[in-house]
């Protein structure tokens, strides 16, 4: 018991250095606060602890504007290569993106050598969509470059999942219990009716029969209707990839749309999701309703349709008639299913009144992560209840008014 304590004892951080952490937390103001006794001239950081601290310190106790790490690229540059160095990796991109909300530096990473520097991740992909059109030409290479890493990355990640969700699902989608003698699938079938096997005569019944169904060009064809707002920055990244994958499956027919104030048809650019996003322009109003008009005149089989709707609703065309348009959609036998966010930054902000109005017309309204959106594809080709589906993984959908 005694060693036991001993070693609690020994992990626990002695007073200096609880000292030492409270003050690289609480920062240079907080240094006389923190002294104690013989240390009454305050906690004295020295090596490593000072180079963090002043690294910190560049983004944290500056004035927007006013700071020094805001007055030159070069110094930018510099406070990009250390906090990699003292920060993990996770760390950095929370630093990074403080450091543009806070110190406006956006307009910097349109410079190569501060772009070189950064630590690519969604957010920043999300800011060089943002800047596409004030992208200098002598960025544009390294800015494709940072955003290729990223995209590489979330494809590496989340295509294979999406891959065999929806591979699944169409082949279930398609499977027929009445086949034709050429269309059953003998493995299912045996797999299926081995509950009765007769022993005696070495043989299995099949009550019943799987087969492959008839083949067909796509047996569905998936919509992305992306709102390219800026609020919805994470989201179109996320879907741009998204989107990108789904082409490559010959089971199903992808198109991509964005919109904002205007409607872009991206279809012709899913084969390269860095094609995608640099096909948007992040910014501006919206018009959901004009979207979901393109939409409809796009539409050819209703029935065999999912139609994806990633807004936050804040709706600045005719919400009467995006409404209408919408309920039409449902009436067509189009499955829509509107997410109020792929990402994975939390619960998002939406028109409240806007969802509860789709709920009621029967779309399921929820935000999504990326790790989920696989599942919820295949949700949807099989035709499941998308809120139950919702339910089911702990995710809040928006109530129609009369719920």
């Amino acid at each position: 018991m005694n060693s036991k304590l001993d070693e609690i004892d020994e992990q626990r951080p002695d007073e200096s250095e609880r000292l030492r952490r409270w003050r690289l937390v609480l920062g240079g103001a907080a240094s006389e606060g923190l002294a104690t006794g013989a240390s009454s001239a305050g906690i004295a950081l020295t090596g490593q602890d000072k180079d963090m601290d002043y690294v910190l310190r560049e983004l944290y106790e500056c004035e927007k504007g006013a700071g020094s790490l805001a007055k030159s690229a070069p110094h930018v540059s510099r406070w990009l290569g250390d906090i990699r160095t003292y920060f993990p990796t996770q760390s950095v991109q929370v630093m990074q993106q403080d450091a543009i909300d806070r110190l406006g530096i956006t307009t910097m990473l349109l410079q190569p050598e501060v772009l070189e520097q950064v630590q690519p991740d969604v957010n920043l992909v999300a800011t060089l969509v943002s800047l596409n059109k004030a992208i200098p030409e002598e960025t544009k290479a390294t800015a494709r470059q940072v955003v290729r890493q990223v995209a590489d990355q979330l494809e590496r990640k989340l295509a294979n999942p999406l891959i065999q969700a929806v591979r699944g699902s169409i082949n279930r989608a398609a499977r027929t219990y009445r086949p034709r003698a050429n269309e059953i699938d003998w493995q299912r079938t045996i797999r299926l009716n081995l509950k009765n096997y007769l022993p005696e005569k070495k043989t299995i019944i099949a009550e019943r029969l799987v087969g492959y169904g008839h083949k067909r060009s796509s047996l569905r064809d998936i919509v992305l209707c992306v709102d390219q707002s800026g609020s919805m920055a994470t989201s179109v990244v996320y879907s741009s990839i998204f989107g990108a994958v789904l082409a490559t499956i010959r089971a199903v027919s992808t198109r991509m749309i964005v919109f904002d104030t205007a409607v872009v048809d991206l279809t012709e650019e899913l084969h390269d999701p860095v094609d995608l996003l640099f096909g948007t322009q992040l910014g501006g109003g919206t018009d959901i309703n004009k979207a979901l008009g393109y939409c409809q005149q796009s539409i050819e089989k209703p029935n065999q349709t999912i139609l994806v709707l990633i807004t936050d609703l804040y709706e600045g065309g005719n919400a009467k008639q995006m409404l209408q348009r919408a309920a039409e959609l449902v009436e067509s036998g189009v499955h829509v299913v509107c997410l109020l966010a792929l990402g994975d930054s939390g619960a998002p902000s939406y028109d409240h009144h806007n969802a509860a109005a789709l709920a009621q017309l029967g779309i399921p309204c929820f935000a999504c992560t990326p790790e989920l959106f696989p599942d919820l594809m295949a949700a949807a080709i099989q035709k499941q209840d998308l809120n139950r589906w919702a339910a089911s993984n702990d995710i809040v959908t928006a109530r129609s008014e009369n719920a």
